[in-house]
């Protein structure tokens, strides 16, 4: 009997684990399964943007390849977001590239001209490191879907570490050189060692602002039909007109003989010959017919 009871209950225990894990499955299967994809996304994206720890300095940058519903329409929306985020465009390279181009006949003037085309968008744009997230979630919420996204944080806390190093360093040379008489080598002695404070400015200002390479496209193939004027029949109109032509061979055939007239002139001496050499041909032929003429 005990033995009994102790199998009906593990029975009862199993069928109530079961039923547990099939309430779970349809509360899953019923949440939109896209949505909750771009929450984690997002999620994701603005934590790893915004990663901060304590006593550490991160020159921050991010590579984001999608694709987008609207190429144009998303390079706006980025470009209006960058700027009230306080950031800038250091370039935007948009193009259109045309696979097929053909053009058809629509009436004897009028054709229309079919492209099918890929629009796309190189862009790289700077933002206030403490504002990276927010646009990395703003552009997600434009993609259809994303291809790749890279964000880099590179520990620049030594190098900042140093570069301070160096600057007391290269204030104590500054003070040394300015108490040097003036001569050509102190001026070049200041000239190299203000230069040496360039790479400290080059490091604060990627501190300050992010670098963000971004890469959008449209996944299909766009149609464009552009109304143009029909080249073939405009060509067939102009290709022959006969009266016109008639009256060109009309002139250009009493120019030849004008041609051929101030021909002979220049060849007069060839002529006068000529005539000379005929003149006594005739001449000495008709003295021997004369001749054969007599004997018979």
């Amino acid at each position: 009997m005990k033995t009994t009871y102790i199998k009906l209950s593990l029975a009862i225990f199993i069928l109530i684990g079961i039923s547990s894990c099939k309430k779970n499955e349809a509360t899953v299967s019923d949440y939109d399964t896209a949505e909750y994809n771009k929450d984690i996304t997002a999620d994701s994206v603005s934590s790893v943007a915004k990663m901060s720890v304590k006593d550490k300095q991160f020159i921050k940058t991010a590579n984001v390849n999608m694709e987008v519903k609207d190429v144009y329409d998303a390079t706006i929306s980025i470009e209006k977001s960058v700027q009230d985020l306080g950031g800038f465009v250091t370039n935007s390279n948009l193009r259109s590239n045309v696979f097929s181009e053909d053009s058809y006949n629509t009436s004897d003037n009028e054709a229309m001209l079919v492209k099918k085309y890929q629009t796309e968008n190189t862009m790289q744009v700077r933002v206030p490191t403490e504002k990276l997230g927010e646009l990395l979630t703003f552009i997600n919420d434009k993609k259809l879907f994303l291809n790749s996204r890279v964000i880099n944080a590179e520990d620049v806390t030594a190098s900042i570490k140093y570069a301070e190093l160096e600057g007391k360093r290269i204030k104590k040379t500054g003070e040394n050189i300015s108490e040097l008489k003036t001569t050509k080598d102190k001026v070049n002695l200041s000239n190299e060692n203000m230069s040496e404070e360039n790479p400290n400015m080059d490091v604060a200002d990627h501190l300050k602002y992010s670098t963000v390479d971004i890469y959008i496209k449209e996944p299909q193939l766009r149609i464009a039909e552009i109304a143009v004027t029909n080249t073939t029949n405009i060509d067939n109109k102009y290709k022959f007109a006969f009266f016109y032509s008639a009256k060109n061979a009309f002139v250009e055939g009493f120019y030849l003989i004008q041609r051929i007239f101030v021909g002979l002139i220049m060849i007069w001496p060839i002529l006068l010959i000529a005539g000379f050499g005929f003149y006594f041909y005739r001449k000495n032929q008709s003295k021997r017919k004369a001749i054969q003429a007599t004997k018979e």
